[in-house]
């Protein structure tokens, strides 16, 4: 049974070693995405303002955003904590683009302009999603890797078991002083074995994005009714009267849910398109994270409440087991929930996940050019006319 699963584990590391080692790769660098850029672009940030400074509303900032994408539409304003420059976002499936228009939030000043295709961090996470082909063939190649590394997880640690307590002294520590052939055994075991539950927590957490039976099946296992999907629900366009102005409706909004929420720590609001869009908002109370959040949604011309049920819907307080733990998917899948620390072991954890097919992969050369050598020796070993026949 061993062999049969060393095989297992053999070779389905080698059908998906390279797309592993990208995944896991790119993983680290993303780690600590926030934190680099809060140094290498500074135009995030706002002077604190003075006291009695008030913040405009989304309708002026949208208007000064979209001067500099002429014929582009804001989809929404994300507002931060006092010292961060307000988002205005522009994104779009066909033709395909995403922006993000940087301004101050006090001013309507322009900071900057973000494009995605210019973005080193959005290239990584293409790279991380998609290993850069096209989504429909990129997206399910990543995520049955995934579901693969999963399994080379368990069948792992089946190999690295021992026999008795003597060979267990042998299983936890790497032999530094040993030939390196040796060390990299031991590296590929040692820290396989060690980074086995944190790898299989990224692995199992990235699977909800990688496939739709699992994201559901999951949800529902946890006591989740109905669809976990993401979406906007419509407004009662028969409510309509006179000319359709959606942004003074999300204006209003904006200014019901600053008296609603006085206190937070990020604060996005959508602007509708179409007639039959709602307003949609979410409010968040942890800064770094996306799970401590409140989302709303309004109907644009009552600017009354639509009541929504699913993972994104209601208070974060009032949301059941399946909900929560939906929410938390990402910051548990970067290690945000944990703070810095967190994302200190992801880090290490990816990166340790993509030496495993790296190691691997020479214990299995070096095996099979001993073999080779073995067979070569025997060869040579027979007699002239046996060898012959």
């Amino acid at each position: 049974m061993k062999k049969l699963i060393g095989k297992l584990h053999l070779y389905l590391g080698l059908a998906s070693g390279i797309v592993v080692f990208v995944v896991a790769i790119t993983g680290c660098i993303l780690a600590f995405e926030h934190e680099i850029k809060r140094f290498t672009q500074p135009y995030m940030f706002v002077e604190p303002p003075a006291s009695n400074a008030k913040v405009l509303p989304p309708s002026v900032l949208q208007a000064s955003a979209e001067k500099m994408l002429p014929g582009k539409k804001a989809n929404g304003v994300l507002y931060g904590i006092p010292t961060r420059n307000a988002e205005v976002g522009f994104y779009n499936a066909n033709p395909e683009y995403y922006y993000v228009v940087y301004v101050n939030p006090y001013t309507a000043q322009v900071q900057h302009v973000w494009n995605e295709e210019g973005d080193f961090f959005h290239f990584i996470l293409h790279g991380h999603y998609y290993l850069w082909l096209p989504p429909t063939i990129g997206q399910p190649v990543v995520a049955s890797a995934t579901l693969i590394f999963l399994i080379m997880l368990i069948s792992g640690l089946v190999l690295w078991w021992p026999k008795n307590k003597s060979a267990a002294k042998q299983r936890f520590s790497v032999k530094w002083d040993a030939a390196w052939r040796r060390k990299n055994y031991d590296l590929h075991n040692v820290f396989g074995f060690y980074v086995l539950s944190i790898g299989f927590l990224l692995g199992f957490t990235g699977l909800v994005w990688g496939f739709k039976w699992f994201s559901q099946g999951l949800y529902n296992v946890t006591g989740g009714k109905g669809s976990d999907e993401y979406y906007i629900p419509a407004s009662d366009s028969t409510l309509l009267t006179g000319a359709f102005t959606p942004i003074t409706a999300v204006d209003k909004v904006w200014l019901a849910l600053k008296k609603e929420y006085p206190v937070n720590e990020g604060m996005n609001i959508s602007i509708p398109h179409t007639k039959s869009e709602s307003i949609f908002s979410f409010v968040n109370f942890r800064a770094g994270t996306y799970y401590n959040v409140d989302y709303n949604y309004f109907d644009q011309y009552s600017l009354k409440k639509i009541k929504m049920t699913g993972p994104y819907a209601g208070r974060y307080k009032d949301a059941d087991f399946a909900n929560t733990l939906r929410r938390m998917n990402y910051d548990i899948h970067v290690g945000a929930i944990l703070g810095l620390p967190g994302k200190i072991i992801v880090f290490l954890a990816s990166l340790i996940c993509a030496s495993l097919p790296v190691t691997g992969t020479i214990i299995w050369w070096g095996r099979r050019k001993k073999q080779s050598r073995k067979v070569k020796k025997s060869t040579r070993s027979l007699k002239p006319d046996l060898v012959s026949r």
